[in-house]
């Protein structure tokens, strides 16, 4: 398993977790020096909160770990593409690299339905998709067909 792959598993296991509590399974951890420094899922249900995205939980936990809203020197890993309000906080916070599992071709703002990192911003990160994609395609997957079944009379 590559390092990549190593640090979405971790990924992967707060995306479960965020299936478990009824959130959409997102998970995504934030790495600085071989340390995760950041944990985060989705919470939306559970704090009621548009901006509890599963980056935004990562990158204030990070920016608590650190002491700095600055994560120049810290690597993203997400197990769904990030939408356009996580790939500004990505942005914002000046992290230099960022690993996603699956597209996202509703909300994905690195790709799949825009790029926001081909804009000219002072400062953009490195941008590699695909680790792990069809493990997080997956708990997507089983998370909305279960939400369907559930709807069916």
């Amino acid at each position: 398993m590559t390092e990549q792959e190593t640090y979405m598993a971790q990924a992967l296991a707060l995306a479960r977790e965020a299936a478990a509590a009824g959130e959409v399974p997102v998970g995504c951890v934030i790495v600085r020096g071989g340390e995760i420094v950041g944990r985060g899922r989705n919470r939306r249900e559970e704090k009621q909160s548009t901006a509890s995205h599963a980056e935004m939980e990562a990158i204030a936990m990070a920016n608590e770990t650190v002491g700095s809203w600055r994560l120049d020197d810290c690597t993203l890993y997400v197990t769904l593409e990030p939408c356009p309000m996580c790939a500004g906080a990505i942005l914002n916070a000046r992290i230099p690299r960022v690993y996603y599992g699956a597209r996202d071709r509703a909300m994905g703002a690195c790709g799949g339905v825009l790029n926001l990192y081909m804009e000219p911003f002072a400062l953009t990160p490195a941008l590699v998709g695909g680790i792990l994609a069809d493990e997080c395609r997956a708990v997507l997957e089983s998370f909305f067909r279960s939400i369907r079944a559930d709807k069916l009379p």
